[in-house]
């Protein structure tokens, strides 16, 4: 924990300071502060000195792991990416794994396990469902591009749903995944904004009703 600033004999305040990291704590270190400033400040806050103040360092020290901002900032989204890619895996596995997903599972298990995601690594899930105003076009892209994969996972799930019989044949995919990833999307948004009056567990009751409905069908 970075010590607090101290006043000199002049009265001037002298720059609080991090203790010695090693190489790959430190530049963990400064990732998480460039997310605090991210959060707190927006974009539009987020410069080289005040990272250097969040983290309580001075801005050498992040030159010394990061040429200049623009890497700063791709390094924190390609970080916050794959967390929470890792913890997507666990609700819609990719096609062809090990462990494929059924809609059933996706519904009962899935769903709720996201919910756990979101609130587990809320400052990640923020950037993701609660875009800030400024938000840099490297940014906006990684999220587009995993969207596009997660909706393509969830097609996968929708289609063998029609070919097993638990869903009617004929039901456009690609709008049933979009409305199974956007239910999704704004549950999580709730969640993170709200999590007093949209507590998870009122998702995974309605998405329960949803999972024993269908399973009427068979």
């Amino acid at each position: 924990m970075a010590r607090p600033a101290r006043q000199t004999a002049a009265g001037t305040t002298r720059r609080r300071y991090a203790p010695r990291m090693a190489p790959a704590q430190r530049r963990a270190h400064l990732l998480d502060a460039a997310l605090s400033v991210v959060l707190e400040q927006g974009y539009a806050g987020v410069s080289i000195e005040a990272i250097a103040r969040m983290a309580g360092v001075t801005r050498p020290v992040i030159y010394d792991h990061f040429p200049n901002l623009e890497a700063l900032i791709h390094a924190l989204i390609e970080r916050e990416e794959h967390d929470a890619l890792s913890q997507l895996a666990a609700v819609v596995p990719e096609s062809g794994s090990e462990r494929p997903a059924d809609l059933g599972t996706l519904l009962t298990k899935g769903l709720p396990h996201f919910f756990d995601a979101v609130l587990d690594r809320p400052a990640t899930w923020r950037i993701i469902l609660l875009p800030l105003e400024g938000t840099p076009r490297i940014v906006r892209e990684h999220v587009e591009a995993n969207r596009a994969l997660v909706l393509a996972r969830f097609e996968d799930v929708i289609r063998a749903a029609v070919r097993n019989g638990e869903l009617a044949p004929g039901l456009d995919i690609e709008i049933a995944a979009r409305a199974v990833m956007g239910f999704a999307e704004d549950a999580g948004r709730m969640v993170l904004t709200d999590p007093a009056g949209h507590a998870p567990s009122r998702y995974v009751e309605f998405v329960r009703l949803i999972a024993a409905r269908l399973s009427q069908r068979s």
